[in-house]
């Protein structure tokens, strides 16, 4: 019997995606109202009549009348079958897609009864969120909590926004409230409201005299939340422990509340407390996220790449901040693909976010963002610091700690460049660099993580496929004319005129927007050119599109076929691009993509009006002149005139 997927993995599958997300990263949505609307993608209309509603996770069509929840879009958009879209969903999830083999119906009536109890801790959490925040405009000692956050600069709108409430004093205020059953008791325990006391064999309150912080996953459910004491009590902040729905090395506090302030997100900055992230709000910088009382680990920059291409880490100055921004390096070597960045700010010793931007102001503090150092240059400042790199032994010491780091990159633009970069720092050739990786022994070297042991080690027949070489010479010709074929020895980076035009695009996609009338190259039957205006009219469509997103649409539309070519191009764009920048200081003979790709796209025109007149004037030539139309006349007229003006 065929292998089914069950019905309660479907159900949880749902509950873990947003469909505003899953449909966003296929069609741009624009908030609208409590909805978000576009143009259908499922017929053509100028008029937006397509609505996405995050609350009931459905989509509608008021124009063809298309339907459904996440699974069913990607199924309709993505033409593929329901256990395709499942799959797809679940890695977008990051959980497995389980088979089973029997319909036992006792298992089913299991799983759907556990199906309905998440369901319920679901409302239970939110239940406790507005009464924590009722507590705070209501209670008795409200005024405690409220000079609290006043003292700390909060204004009403932002403490609502976050929804920000108060556990006041006393042992069963949650538990009397909300406890009104044997299940949700039980429930409250299992979401970390209630805890166990196993002496007196009885339940109270997890959380007591605290600023309440409801952390909510991507869709704004309430899953769990973070409290912070009035005074100098400790533990300082309290979070909810691991429950079925609440994991705190996946969740970043903030997160929904960014998505919701941007349609799209410029940038996540990591900091340390709930109070640094909604102080930056109150300074209208609402992209500040944080972990729940764990390290920044992979699935938590998995999560932020969902929605920004940049990260930027914030830590104090000090030893304890200098240790973890290492340690945040290193974790995020396996996440920088070709299109990410990821940089890193240091704060004036003794300073957080919360008491710097009250300094300085929102101005002075997003230039302080945005000049943070990219991990390009982070790794290379931190593993250089007691390294003299102007002597022999100081240039092997950096190699020897920075090539095992830079290892972990995923293969790609970024990694060669890195490599690159470290190939200068060291004045090694890429071929030594590549030998001495492979000889260098798997340990732990001055407190670097060599190893790195959540990653994956290569097969041989992966690290021979590692090019040896970056050449540092500027090719010449830069592409050859689609009716010459002339020799290069410079394999790396010879390029035609569209597979030139298709690097350039993928190496800056914002080209797209000067590449003009793209109408005579429509009447090309090269496949190169047909995947050159496939290429600029997506941009043209997506301008937002980075290089990273260009491939990954293209693998999700055309297969990984199709973007192992684009992948190969955007490889050879960028090595071309150093190539140039590397041989001349001159600004004269720099490489200048914008002007590159317009005379490129010019020459294709050309070629093709060439190739249009010569195909008009040989076809009427084979025709007896008698027999010409005077519409076939004046057609040859201009083609004669055409290619005369052409040569």
């Amino acid at each position: 019997m065929a292998a089914t997927i069950p019905q309660a993995f479907i159900d949880d599958l749902l509950e873990r995606v947003d469909i505003v997300e899953v449909i966003d990263h296929r069609v741009k949505l624009k908030k609208s109202g409590k909805n978000y609307s576009a143009c259908c993608p499922f017929h053509d209309e100028k008029t937006p009549s397509f609505t996405v509603s995050q609350d009931k996770q459905f989509f509608y069509c008021f124009g063809c009348g298309a339907n459904g929840n996440a699974i069913g879009f990607v199924m309709d958009y993505e033409r593929i079958s329901f256990p395709e879209a499942v799959d797809t969903l679940a890695k977008t999830a990051g959980v497995e897609v389980p088979k089973e083999q029997t319909k036992d119906p006792k298992k089913r009536a299991k799983e759907e009864a556990k199906e309905k109890e998440r369901k319920t801790l679901y409302k239970l959490m939110e239940d406790a969120n507005q009464y924590y925040q009722q507590q705070l405009r209501h209670h008795p000692q409200k005024l405690t909590a409220v000079n609290y956050l006043k003292n700390r600069g909060l204004s009403g709108h932002i403490a609502k926004d976050f929804g920000i409430g108060y556990a006041p004093a006393g042992w069963e205020n949650v538990k009397s409230e909300l406890g009104t059953s044997d299940e949700y008791l039980r429930l409250l325990l299992d979401g970390g409201m209630l805890i166990h006391n196993e002496e007196r064999d009885s339940l109270y309150d997890r959380f007591r005299e605290r600023i309440m912080f409801p952390i909510r996953d991507t869709r704004g459910r309430v899953i769990g939340f973070g409290g912070r004491v009035l005074d100098d009590s400790k533990p300082k902040y309290l979070n909810s422990p691991e429950t079925p729905i609440f994991h705190k090395g996946k969740e970043l506090y903030g997160l929904y509340e960014a998505r919701q302030a941007y349609r799209q997100v410029p940038r996540l900055l990591v900091v340390e407390g709930y109070m640094d992230v909604v102080a930056l709000a109150q300074y209208d910088i609402r992209y500040g996220v944080a972990t729940l009382g764990t390290a920044c680990g992979e699935d938590h920059l998995n999560r932020a790449f969902r929605y920004t291409n940049e990260i930027v880490f914030c830590f104090d100055g000090d030893a304890a901040g200098r240790k973890a921004a290492r340690r945040a390096m290193e974790i995020s070597l396996t996440a920088m693909e070709d299109g990410r960045q990821i940089k890193f700010l240091y704060l004036p010793e003794g300073e957080d976010p919360d008491t710097l931007i009250r300094q300085i102001g929102t101005e002075k503090f997003t230039r302080l963002i945005e000049g943070a150092s990219p991990l390009e240059h982070f790794l290379f400042e931190e593993l250089s610091q007691d390294i003299n790199t102007q002597t022999m032994e100081g240039r092997a010491r950096l190699c020897k700690l920075a090539a095992p780091l830079i290892d972990q990159l995923p293969r790609g633009v970024y990694r060669e460049l890195m490599f690159g970069q470290l190939a200068k720092r060291t004045q090694l050739s890429m071929d030594a660099l590549m030998n001495l990786l492979q000889e260098l022994p798997e340990q732990a070297d001055n407190g670097v993580n060599i190893e790195a042991q959540h990653r994956a080690p290569q097969k041989e027949s992966e690290r021979t496929q590692t090019p040896k070489t970056i050449n540092i010479q500027p090719p010449t010709p830069t592409w050859e004319p689609p009716s010459q074929t002339t020799p290069s020895n410079n394999a790396s980076t010879h390029l035609n005129a569209e597979e030139l035009a298709l690097a350039l695009l993928l190496y800056q996609p914002q080209l797209a927007e000067q590449a003009g009338d793209l109408e005579v190259l429509h009447h090309s039957n090269k496949e190169a050119i047909k995947l050159l205006v496939n290429l600029i009219e997506l941009l043209q469509q997506r301008p937002e599109f980075t290089s990273g997103q260009i491939l990954g649409h293209w693998q999700g539309t055309y297969g990984a076929q199709s973007t192992s070519q684009l992948q190969h191009l955007l490889n050879k764009a960028t090595l071309f691009h150093q190539a140039r920048e590397l041989s001349s200081n001159h600004e004269k003979h720099r490489f200048n993509p914008h002007q590159e790709f317009i005379d490129t796209l010019d020459a294709l025109r050309h070629h093709q009006q060439q190739l249009d007149c010569n195909r008009v004037i040989e076809q009427l030539d084979n025709k007896p002149h008698g027999e010409w139309t005077d519409a076939e006349k004046q057609l040859y007229r201009k083609a004669i005139a055409a290619r005369a003006n052409q040569s």
